[in-house]
């Protein structure tokens, strides 16, 4: 068949079209990762909490998707290695407890990091916030591992207005822009700050270059010991129905973060780059509760806290929030792991998984079409220093040996709260955990250091019924999965203090040192 003159340029019309459309829609999103420190399950109210509101990641929770299922590591620099390697924490050397400011390790230069990868497919890439990965030497250092740039602090705590911070009785100013101590910000809240360096990045941004920026908030970590909780006296004004003073200062500092993340959407929108972003919140382990660190978080009415491996120290809570997604305003059930973001994320910008050695998988079409998720298990933890482990299989969690002699094992309902307001401020639509009443055996009936224990976490996600006995096939199959990992771990990377990385060598800053 002959087309004439005037059907050709037509038809070529349209071909032109289609590709222009197939070109728009691969558009590579805008990612803005943000990371909440040490929030607990209770502590927003999309999970239900009525004591401290959280209106702005409601909205962004309620009109995106809510990660039910979601799982994290106990604690801080595992879950932040996670995130950006993609690989469990005993495949880098970090299943041990956290990098002290003056331990000389960090995550080892052979893995390369999400921003690294990210910046090889063009995009820009910014760090807000906390680091927490290793900085003994300048290798280690965030603008040196795929971030162009940072604004931030490199060890794991601090005080939220001066900066300081302390290690093995060493004090030193911890506060960097790029690869500099960075001293202006001495005396402004942390909070804020980040709040408002995340704004700056946005309205600085090129819409047509692709976005990635990673936001880790101090908050809501306890500071240092003469004063654990900070927060302006305008958040803490906010939670007069909070009687115990202890858990209202730590409502302020949710208060900042709420507010933090509200304006980092205005933001985008104000900048034209909220329609092609995907914002992605989580924690990065349960919260410290009933004054654990000195912190008031709350995990209610999951059981334990974080450094735990209960299902209040790594369930994690999180949500998508994008017009990318094709199915919103719903909870997912689906079994996540926060080592899968790093492959989501790289599939999303164009990048090739064939050759990405990672334990996570791409979660895009769980997230995003509520498709079932690859995942059929995840490791919560091998800590061989700790002799403690967890492993979550479909349905079946196991869980071996405890940290703190199982002081931290029980379940702690929020200080201070007001049985008027509880009833009043349930938010419609949250995606609340129920337990029935604690049964007067649910302490006994597991001793994981004396003998692995079993829970079946849809039916029991408050840790209460051992099955063990029950199930001894099921508890022998998770076990051999537990032994499996072990045989792949490679040794935890913690090092001693050395005494040369003392601020007072290095005119009162922690820097690298080596």
């Amino acid at each position: 068949m002959h087309l004439n003159g005037k059907i050709e340029p037509f038809i070529l019309l349209l071909l032109l079209l289609a590709f222009s459309c197939e070109a728009t829609s691969q558009k590579q999103p805008h990612v803005v990762l943000i990371v909440a420190d040490d929030l607990g399950w209770n502590d927003v109210s999309f999970h239900g909490s009525p004591q401290i509101l959280t209106p702005n990641l409601d909205d962004l929770a309620l009109n995106g998707v809510i990660l039910f299922n979601y799982y994290v590591l106990p604690i801080c620099t595992p879950t932040r290695s996670a995130l950006l390697t993609g690989k469990y924490a005993i495949h880098t050397g970090m299943q041990h407890n956290t990098i002290g400011a003056s331990e000389p390790y960090g995550v080892p230069l052979n893995f390369t990091f999400l921003p690294q990868k990210l910046q090889q497919l063009g995009y820009r890439t910014h760090a807000v916030g906390k680091w927490h990965l290793g900085f003994f030497k300048e290798d280690y250092i965030p603008v040196r591992r795929g971030f162009e740039s940072f604004y931030g602090y490199y060890a794991g705590k601090g005080d939220y207005f001066t900066h300081m911070t302390d290690h093995e009785n060493f004090w030193g100013f911890d506060f960097h822009q790029n690869g500099s101590v960075f001293k202006p910000v001495f005396g402004q809240y942390s909070t804020e700050i980040f709040t408002e360096k995340a704004g700056e990045i946005i309205k600085n941004h090129n819409p047509d270059e692709p976005l990635f920026m990673y936001v880790a908030h101090q908050a809501v970590h306890s500071a240092n010991e003469d004063d654990f909780l900070e927060a302006p006296q305008k958040y803490i004004d906010r939670f007069p129905n909070i009687s115990f003073m202890k858990r209202r200062k730590f409502a302020g500092m949710v208060a900042a973060l709420d507010d933090s993340v509200g304006n980092i959407t205005r933001y985008l929108k104000e900048a034209g780059l909220y329609n092609d972003t995907i914002i992605i919140f989580t924690t990065d382990n349960g919260g410290p509760a009933h004054g654990f660190d000195g912190n008031y978080a709350n995990n209610f009415p999951l059981r334990g806290t974080k450094h735990t491996l209960w299902e209040g120290g790594v369930r994690g809570t999180s949500f998508v929030h994008s017009r990318l997604l094709n199915k919103t305003s719903r909870i997912s059930d689906r079994l996540l792991h926060v080592c899968d973001w790093f492959p989501t994320i790289l599939k999303l910008a164009g990048g090739n998984l064939s050759d990405v050695d990672t334990d996570g998988f791409d979660v895009w079409d769980t997230v995003s079409n509520d498709e079932p998720s690859p995942r059929r298990e995840i490791l919560l933890n091998i800590d061989p220093v700790d002799n403690y482990g967890a492993l979550r299989s479909g349905d079946y969690k196991v869980i071996t040996g405890q940290v703190y002699d199982g002081h931290w094992s029980g379940w702690y309902p929020p200080e201070g709260e007001d049985q008027e307001i509880k009833s009043i401020n349930q938010l419609p639509g949250a995606s609340v955990v129920s337990c029935p009443p604690i049964p007067a055996n649910a302490s006994s009936n597991c001793q994981p250091a004396k003998s692995p224990c079993l829970f079946h976490i849809k039916n029991d996600p408050c840790e209460f019924y051992n099955l063990a006995d029950t199930y001894p096939d099921i508890l022998s199959q998770l076990m051999e999965r537990l032994q499996f990992y072990n045989s792949t771990m490679v040794p935890p990377g913690k090092k001693k203090s050395d005494p040369n990385a003392n601020p007072k060598l290095h005119g009162g800053n922690w820097v690298p040192w080596m």
